[in-house]
């Protein structure tokens, strides 16, 4: 297994090796056309480019992944709806030359046309060393000596049987050499992309910034849709109610001492009223805060929605304590939301729920069995989801082929709390 894992790392290198020629290309290239942005005609080939450029480091940022070594991608946002026209095109430049990692990119990309060369074709020059080695001892001294020359090899000159021997040490400690060192060489080069291509501390802090004014926005953002959901359920419902059970019992009041078979109708009539607005307030006050949320925890929440759901659904949920109550409520919610979509729009005929905790985040994943095809857009419940979960710095990652089935993953970095006892 490990040999195999050697032999990958020899191919990677290889290709590492001959996209630092392809780097040096790009660099040439880049620089070129960036000179004649001066005269306004580099921003003609400038945006081609630089995709051409941030293609060939995103492969090399994973190629370190794959290393151990992730390296993020330092790009600053793309502009919004930028215009087909001269001026568009113009803005984008603008945006690619202001952008730090631009350059950080060339730097890369002219010191990779060595330090990739170099660490890259290292395995594979170990490699053919140690064949070459054991070929040499196998049998091809003796053409050579017969000839009243040797061969050198490893500082020995082959000409013998006992040098040959000797040739075989060698060639079999380069080929040791090159089995041990091979994952560390494209390690090397792993640590020098990220070095490189990674963000800097200010593109990290920038980023993060970033990322704080989006997430604030969207949390502003549904808590405005839920005080609008609210009053409009209070307006349309409760309140509603109340207003006809006070018109209710003015009534009982006017008929009390004329018609009293009248007035205990109205009585009883107001009686319902009362109880359907104790309904639809339980129920408001239920969507804001589930009660068996709040009794049992996040683990027998989901459960109850399992339950309480047409489909069959599957949860299995492993959590060694229950996290804080603004993340349970958006992890139930975003769960019943998913639920709700595997039954009106995937025609899902089963769902699974898993819920798990490591490492300081909390996992969920929903999958349904239906006809796929889901994806993130404007306005969609799936983008309220996500921007829900971006508000406790969680992620929606979505695996919708078409034809199904649907993955949907929850990861929101969090810490639990004792467990509540449970009964299930």
């Amino acid at each position: 297994m490990r040999l195999r894992r050697a032999a990958l790392d020899t191919l990677i290198g290889v290709l590492i090796a001959a996209g630092s020629l392809i780097s040096l290309v790009l660099f040439l290239t880049t620089s070129y056309f960036i000179i004649l942005c001066l005269i306004g005609i580099g921003f003609l080939a400038l945006p081609y480019l630089t995709a051409a450029v941030r293609r060939v480091c995103d492969l090399n940022r994973r190629a370190a992944a794959r290393c151990g070594v992730p390296v993020e991608r330092p790009y600053r946002p793309e502009p919004e709806e930028v215009e087909r026209d001269i001026v568009g095109w113009t803005r984008r430049c603008k945006w690619i030359l202001a952008d730090p990692a631009t350059w950080r990119d060339l730097l890369w990309l002219l010191l990779n046309s060595a330090v990739g060369l170099l660490l890259g074709f290292a395995p594979a020059a170990l490699l053919y060393y140690a064949g070459e080695g054991l070929v040499l001892a196998c049998g091809l001294w003796q053409p050579l000596a017969a000839d009243g020359v040797g061969r050198w090899y490893a500082f020995i000159t082959v000409d013998s049987g006992s040098d040959a021997l000797a040739a075989a040490l060698a060639a079999l400690l380069v080929f040791t050499g090159w089995f041990l060192l091979s994952p560390w060489l494209l390690k090397g080069h792993a640590y020098f992309v990220r070095f490189l291509l990674g963000p800097t501390e200010r593109a990290r802090l920038a980023s993060r910034v970033r990322h704080l004014s989006e997430t604030r926005s969207g949390a502003l953002d549904i808590q405005a849709a839920e005080l609008r959901r609210i009053e409009r359920d209070l307006h349309d419902g409760a309140q509603a109610r109340l207003v006809g059970l006070g018109l209710e019992l003015g009534a009982v009041d006017r008929k009390l001492d004329q018609d009293t078979e009248e007035a205990r109708r109205l009585l009883r009539q107001a009686r319902e009223s009362s109880v359907q607005a104790l309904r639809e307030l339980r129920d408001l006050v239920r969507g804001i805060h589930p009660p068996v949320l709040a009794e049992r925890g996040l683990a027998d929440a989901v459960r109850a929605l399992g339950l309480a759901s047409p489909l069959p659904v599957t949860v299995v949920a492993d959590l060694p304590g229950d996290p804080p109550d603004p993340v349970a409520s958006a992890v139930y919610f975003s769960v019943s939301e998913l639920l709700t979509n595997a039954l009106k729009h995937a025609e899902a005929r089963h769902v699974d729920v898993v819920l798990g905790y490591a490492d300081g985040v909390l996992h969920g994943r929903v999958t349904d069995d239906g006809r796929g095809g889901a994806a993130i857009s404007a306005g969609s419940g799936l983008e309220g989801i996500r921007r829900r979960l971006a508000s406790f710095d969680g992620v929606l990652e979505i695996d919708s082929p078409p034809g199904g089935p649907t993955v949907m993953r929850m990861e929101l970095p969090c810490a639990l709390s004792s467990p509540r006892t449970s009964s299930c």
